[in-house]
């Protein structure tokens, strides 16, 4: 039994490997495809994707938006692993942004009490608003999906109403750009001087806290295993004796008070105010990359890192004389290469094992009748 289950490991880490290359491969065959097609040529299209994006000022760019990435995709794979979808990751930090700016920039505190302050004051935001989500869930049977959907556009409609001048927000000297007050100067997060390359956000640093934070709670506490117990088995959960409305409720929380931290890298250490161009849709750009990430907090990082490598690369290509649509179609077809290639290999290495754990057992159940035999 100890070779049988040896051999199994040895094909799962295969496969585990399998399921990205061929991922990897399928959709460098299809874009190139797409390249083609727009009677371009692709090889020159990938030099100069790799040249471009392995400058040291495109390195920092990716990083920063790898950062944002990252928070955003560990945001719904926490939701992910509960088998809840919190499409309303994107309103949650919206709002959770619009707020903490509103606090930033009426604080005069110093930048060590006022920082913690503003992400706090994020985290809380964004977890009150997805909490609103799950307690229609777990009280009224509402689908997740719809009520954050509707969440979304009532968080934008909040946004649009309080921002405007005279309200909460200010119209700037040209007279073309609405925000909040912007954020004093003690109350920026660090950064980190790359030189010529720009600044890399400090933010980053928060944001592997987050990822070893979720890799701890998920995978090493009692929490864990029983969230991921009820988002397997809901009745296998409740026979166990956990409150799977609890968990569902906890977990939208969660969730939301993560996604509220997603506008903070661009708040404390690029915008300092929010305004009427505050990055939007990220919250969805999350749900891709969870999807790539399989929701493990490294592979998450590197769906974060490749997100902002094509951004950068894809946007320089339109210069180069390439459809600016490019972009949106090899994102697509890297998530849907991504998503057939693990349920491919995942279908196939549970054939595998099926087939050879019958066979070991019936070899198993064969051997003392051919002892008998020969007796």
């Amino acid at each position: 039994m100890n070779k049988l289950t040896s051999r199994i490991d040895k094909e799962r880490l295969l496969l585990g490997i399998a399921a990205p290359l061929l991922a990897v491969v399928a959709a460098l065959v299809v874009t190139t495809l797409v390249i083609l097609a727009t009677g371009k040529n692709p090889g020159d299209a990938f030099s100069d994707m790799v040249t471009y994006g392995f400058a040291s000022d495109s390195q920092v760019y990716i990083l920063n938006k790898a950062t944002t990435y990252y928070l955003a995709g560990v945001s719904v794979a926490i939701g992910f692993r509960m088998n809840l979808f919190n499409i309303g990751v994107d309103g949650q930090y919206r709002l959770a942004a619009f707020i903490a700016a509103v606090l930033g920039g009426a604080l005069t505190a110093p930048g060590w009490i006022a920082i913690p302050l503003i992400i706090l004051c994020a985290m809380a935001t964004g977890a009150l608003w997805a909490a609103i989500a799950g307690v229609l869930k777990v009280t009224r049977g509402v689908s997740e999906v719809i009520s954050t959907i509707m969440l979304n556009s009532i968080a934008t409609a909040i946004i649009a109403y309080l921002l405007q001048p005279g309200k909460l927000g200010q119209l700037d000297q040209a007279g073309t750009l609405v925000s909040t007050k912007p954020l004093p100067s003690s109350s920026h997060f660090f950064s980190f001087d790359t030189g010529p390359a720009g600044e890399l956000w400090g933010f980053i640093v928060l944001a592997v806290l987050v990822g070893v934070a979720y890799w701890f709670v998920l995978g090493r506490t009692r929490f864990g295993f029983d969230l991921r117990t009820v988002g397997q088995s809901e009745s296998a959960a409740a026979a166990s004796g956990v409150s799977v409305k609890k968990m569902i409720a906890t977990s939208m929380i969660i969730s939301g008070a993560v996604a509220g931290l997603i506008g903070m890298p661009t708040l404390l250490n690029d915008s300092h105010q929010f305004s009427n161009d505050f990055p939007a849709g990220i919250g969805f750009t999350g749900i891709a990359i969870a999807l790539l990430g399989r929701n493990n907090p490294i592979g998450i990082a590197l769906g974060a890192l490749l997100w902002g490598f094509l951004e950068r690369t894809t946007n320089h290509l339109e210069f180069q004389g390439y459809d600016k649509e490019i972009l949106g179609v090899i994102q697509g077809v890297i998530v849907l290469c991504v998503v057939i290639a693990y349920e491919v290999v995942r279908r196939f290495g549970m054939k595998r094992q099926q087939q050879k754990v019958g066979a070991e057992l019936a070899a198993q159940a064969a051997a003392p009748t051919k002892k008998q035999e020969v007796a």
